[in-house]
Order: structure tokens, then C-alpha cells, then sequence
């Protein structure tokens, strides 16, 4: 296109976005207006990518990482000729696929976006996927805002994109100087942005991001570049293009007071359609091969540590599926990841202490078709809450696993200890939580994993438990073990994970002591078995749960819905992490914390006691 086409694409993204926002009667038309130039060059010279096959693995990546600014990707799709004007003007309209915020129910958007700073950590997922494990030549492009210039998660993935020499990441800054409140921290100082940038060894470039010439020669310089990543910094003003609006504050995320004024002053409506340059084959991509699987096999009445286990499972797994790959936070000897790393070095991802980042690739390497497991210690995921809530909105398909999970790791103290995770992670809509208690066990959820939707979740164990299962024995997800069971029991005690050793121990105290317990191991947190649950307290009449966990978000609470949906209820009591530990030995730690087997055993004489009185 000619400069004076792109500038005519680019008021036809402003027009649509102003009526895409004045028909839904909200959205943010000004930050869309703020970067329309930017996006009419891109689509029109810069962007390969074949809309009508989303699927292509050699397309270009576009996140639109200020995702607020829906109205202009929209627009973008309607110029591309993917959707039309009967659809744009559904924005936001309930069963629309054009949200508020860009989701996958559009099958251009390879990752939600809308939470700020998230974009660009995801891009580099996308670019290691395509520069170092399909060595596919596509771009992956990230438009940002400069408000989210401010979140820590940028620069960790500014640092780890240059660390990578990911030349093939482009970052577009669209700087238009107002953020939701007031003026963002930098406003138009261009050489803020760029001498912080370049400090990390990117590439930059400034701009007039309002110059359509200027803006092809930037994004020219940006695609040249193949060593270093790089970072267009383009100075705008929100609202460009309507006086009543341009570059005030107070504009944030309203439709235009007077939208039939504002589209007549930018010129009224266009009906450009730009032919989007298409990318060339996919030649020479990996070949992802799939072999039998030999998960490794432990021996009853052995110890071993779960966190072992998934480190073996995880590394006999690489060697059966080629699309596996597993990411580390700098600590993979302590979650065993290392053990895929040494056997499968092309496919293990080191992304140093940077939890947000760590999950950020995880969600971008899973768009481009490969399989995640992400691991670090339980507690150091809580950073990373947001990027797992998102990838969730993503419909993203990624394994995270939380090590050292629970005061059963000892001196280390409570900084170390996962308490929280569960929570977290039950929270996450469509996940999956498991808590294995032995190593065979632990092999065959790690595997079982793989073929899941959604987020899976596995919490490891730092200490080494008795192998109570056999290596053939099998643990479908949603299910669970009864371990103790008999026709006189007079109590259950459900728990999962390290706990389930110490409940076993106290069943043998109190069947010692004439009272027969029933012992149900919950592996699957989420989805619970709520059939075997409701067997159990139907038969013994009274539940009590025991878990290395907060009392709060955890098993406690997973078996108190399955009790929910007005099935008789049991009476119900939870052992869990009431108070702050200190650095003791882990079984001193179980004791104090009243998880131990003496303090279940106690606590069931006492519910079965309070049940007779009855």
C-alpha cells in the first residue's frame, strides 16, 4: 500500500472502533485510536499470516498484549477480511466472540489478554517455540501499552528475551502518554523507555507513531533484525483524531461523547480490505515423535520422594513424546526437573528465579503446540497467581508442579513451605489438582497429565514416603484409594500426599485400640471423587481430613463439597496448618502442626467419642 492507503487503513480503524465502542456503549475507542496507524502498517506490509488457516504453525504471533484495546483488533480482523461489520458491531454483546478483552473463542487469538504486562512474557514463550524448538522463521509480534511498561513481569521477560537472543520477538510500545488515572510515569520521553531497554540488550527504535512512512521503516528495521530482540517505541496521542478527545485526560475506557461527530471528523467510514501477506510453508519443522511409554517403577516397601518420582516419570516421558518439554526456575535439582534436562537438553527451558515468566512460557510454548510442565517450589507459584488465573480465560493446556510443599519440609522454615497451593490452584476454573503419596503413584498421574485440558496441578513431596502402591496399579484422575476398610469402621479419615502415611499409622494405632477406621487417599484434589467420599460417610457416619495445607481452600474444603448438592452430610473435622511454624524437623513439624499420626489418631477418638454421646 501507498502512504497515503496505509493513512486511509488506518482512519477506517479508527472509525470502526469509535462505532465498534459507541454500539456496545463502553470499551476503550481512545487507546484503539492511539495506535491505529501502527496497526494499519503492521497488518498491511509487515504481518504474514494466512486468516484463513489460524492453524498454520508458520504464521506470525500478534498479541495484543494492551488488550483493552480490543475495538482496534477487531477492526484489524475486519480489515483482514476475517470478520465483518455485522459482527463488529456485536462488541461485547453477550455470546459474542468479540469480548471486552480478547479471548481464544476467536481463532486468531492464540492468548487472552487484558490483564496488563502479560503479553510479552507469553511472546517469549511463542519465540523460543519457534526459534529453538521448531525452528519455524514466524515473528512474533507483542503490541504493548506503556502503562503496563510499569509491571515487573515485562522486564523479566525483557531480560530473559535478550539473555535468549530472541530476534525474532518484535515489541511495538504504543506511548501515548495517558494511562487509566493521569499520565503514565514516562509520558512521551521515548529515551526512557529505550536507554532501559537497550540496558538489557534489546534493540530499539523511535518513532512518530502517527507517521505511517516512518512507522514502515521502524517495523522494516525491526524485521532485519535477527540477533537481538527488538523494541519499537512509538510516541502517539490516545484519542487521535478527534479533537474533543485527542491526548485528554479523563478518556479512559468510554465510548466517545459524540460518536456520529467523531466519525464524521475522522472522515467517516471506509471499506479498505488489505490482503495480508501469507507466510511460507512450515519446511523443516521438528518432528514430534511419539514412542511406547516406560514410566519407571518403584518397589513396595522402598522410600522414595515424590519429587524424585515426577523428575524420573517426567524424563522417561520426553523420551516417549516429543512435544514434552519441561521449564525450570532455577531449582530444578530440588523438583527433579533436572533429570528431564539431562536427557533431554533441547527441550528443557531454564528460565532463572522468575516464577511470572516461568508460567508466561509455559502458556506460550502450549499455543504453539508443545506440552509444559513448568515446576518450582509450591510456595513460589503464589507469584504467579495471575498468569495461571489467565491462562485459564486462555483455555490454555499447561502442568505446573509444586515442590516442597507443606511444613513437612523441615528446617527450611515457613518462606519455603507451600500452604497456600492448593487453594490457588482449586480455585482455577477447569483445573485439575492431584497430591500423590507414593512414587508409583506419582509416575502415573505425571503421565496421565499430559492428555488433560485445562490447568493440571501436581504437588510433590520434599522428604521421602514409604512406596505403599505397586507400578502397575493405575489412578484415574477424579478417583481415589480406599486403603483401610471394613464393615465396623467407625470413622473415616480422608488425606492425600504425606499425610496419607501418617493416617495409615494412626489407623493401626486405633485398630490397636479396638477402633476400625476407614482410610480414603485423595489423590485427585480436583476433581474430587465425591461417590467413594459419600460411601465412606454414609457407612462410618463422620469424616475428619488431614492435610499439610491451610485449613482454608484445601482438602478440607474439597471434601466438604462433595457434600454440597444435598447428599446427607457428615459430621465433619479438619486437621490442617492452623499456625505459624517455625524451622524444626519434619516430624516435629507434622506434630506441631497437629497432622501427625498421634494427632489424628487423638482427634478421632474424640469425634467418635462425641458421636456416642450423641
Amino acid at each position: 500500500m501507498r502512504n497515503e492507503e496505509l493513512t486511509e487503513l488506518a482512519q477506517q480503524l479508527r472509525v470502526d472502533s469509535v462505532r465498534a465502542a459507541d454500539v456496545a456503549g463502553s470499551g476503550h475507542p481512545t487507546s484503539s485510536m492511539s495506535a491505529a496507524d501502527i496497526a494499519a502498517v503492521l497488518l498491511a506490509h509487515h504481518l504474514r499470516y494466512d486468516f484463513s488457516e489460524p492453524e498454520n504453525p508458520a504464521n506470525d504471533r500478534l498479541i495484543f498484549s494492551k488488550g483493552h484495546a480490543s475495538p482496534l483488533l477487531y477492526s484489524l480482523y475486519k480489515a483482514a477480511g476475517a470478520i465483518d461489520d455485522e459482527e463488529l458491531l456485536t462488541f461485547r454483546k453477550r455470546d459474542s466472540r468479540l469480548e471486552g478483552h480478547p479471548t481464544p473463542r476467536l481463532p486468531w487469538v492464540d492468548v487472552a489478554t487484558g490483564s496488563l504486562g502479560q503479553g510479552l512474557p507469553v511472546g517469549v514463550g511463542m519465540a523460543l517455540a519457534g526459534k529453538d524448538l521448531d525452528r519455524l522463521p514466524y515473528r512474533v509480534w507483542v503490541l504493548s501499552g506503556d502503562s503496563e511498561m510499569a509491571e515487573g513481569s515485562v522486564w523479566e521477560a525483557v531480560e530473559h528475551a535478550a539473555f535468549e537472543n530472541l530476534g525474532n520477538l518484535k515489541l511495538i510500545v504504543d506511548v501515548n502518554r495517558l494511562g487509566q488515572r493521569g499520565p503514565t510515569r514516562h509520558q512521551h520521553d521515548l529515551g526512557a523507555y529505550a536507554r532501559r531497554l537497550r540496558a538489557f540488550g534489546w534493540r530499539t527504535v523511535e518513532v512518530d507513531g502517527h507517521d505511517v512512512e516512518a512507522l514502515d521503516k521502524a517495523l522494516t528495521e525491526a524485521v532485519q533484525e535477527d540477533e537481538r530482540p527488538t523494541a519499537v517505541l512509538a510516541a502517539t496521542r490516545k484519542g487521535r483524531g478527534v479533537a474533543a478527545v485527542e491526548d485528554q485526560e479523563g478518556r479512559h475506557g468510554k465510548p466517545l461523547p459524540d460518536a456520529e461527530a467523531a466519525i464524521e471528523e475522522l472522515g467517516g467510514p471506509r471499506f479498505v480490505r488489505v490482503e495480508v501477506e501469507t507466510p511460507p510453508a512450515a519446511s523443516g519443522r521438528r518432528v514430534r515423535d511419539r514412542e511406547p511409554l516406560e514410566l519407571p517403577r518403584f518397589e513396595r516397601g522402598t522410600q522414595e520422594a515424590t519429587r524424585t518420582a515426577y523428575g524420573r516419570a517426567l524424563a522417561a516421558l520426553g523420551s516417549a513424546r516429543g512435544d514434552v518439554v519441561a521449564l525450570d526456575a532455577e531449582v530444578g535439582d530440588s523438583t527433579r526437573t533436572e533429570y528431564f534436562g539431562k536427557e533431554h537438553p533441547d527441550r528443557y527451558l531454564e528460565f532463572y528465579i522468575a516464577e511470572q515468566q516461568l508460567v508466561a512460557g509455559a502458556v506460550g510454548l502450549q499455543a504453539c503446540g508443545w506440552v509444559p510442565y513448568a515446576s518450582t517450589f509450591a510456595a513460589f507459584l503464589t507469584r504467579a497467581h495471575d498468569f495461571i488465573r489467565m491462562a485459564a480465560v486462555s483455555r490454555a493446556g499447561i502442568n505446573l508442579v509444586g515442590s516442597h510443599a507443606g511444613v513437612s519440609i523441615g528446617e527450611d522454615g515457613p518462606s519455603q513451605m507451600g500452604l497456600e497451593d492448593l487453594a490457588m490452584l482449586r480455585s482455577v476454573r477447569g483445573s485439575t489438582v492431584l497430591y500423590p503419596c507414593d512414587a508409583n503413584q506419582t509416575a502415573r498421574l505425571v503421565a496421565a497429565m499430559a492428555d488433560l485440558d485445562g490447568v493440571r496441578y501436581l504437588r510433590t513431596t520434599r522428604g521421602e514416603t514409604p512406596v505403599i502402591y505397586g507400578p502397575d496399579e493405575e489412578f484415574p484422575v477424579g478417583g481415589s484409594k480406599v486403603l483401610r476398610s471394613g464393615d465396623g469402621d467407625k470413622a473415616t479419615i480422608v488425606a492425600a500426599g504425606v499425610t496419607v502415611h501418617e493416617a495409615l499409622r494412626a489407623a493401626d494405632a486405633l485398630a490397636a485400640d479396638g477402633i476400625p477406621v476407614r482410610v480414603v487417599d485423595l489423590y485427585s484434589v480436583k476433581p474430587v471423587d465425591a461417590e467413594t467420599l459419600n460411601d465412606a460417610a454414609g457407612a462410618t457416619g463422620c469424616v475428619l481430613t488431614v492435610e499439610d495445607h491451610r485449613p482454608e481452600g484445601g482438602i478440607g474444603d474439597a471434601v466438604a463439597e462433595a457434600f454440597s448438592d444435598g447428599r446427607p452430610a457428615p459430621r465433619l473435622v479438619r486437621l490442617a496448618v492452623r499456625d505459624m511454624p517455625g524451622s524444626a524437623a519434619p516430624e516435629e513439624q507434622l506434630h506441631a502442626a497437629g497432622i501427625d499420626a498421634e494427632s489424628i489418631a487423638a482427634a478421632v477418638k474424640l469425634l467418635v467419642e462425641r458421636v456416642i454421646a450423641h
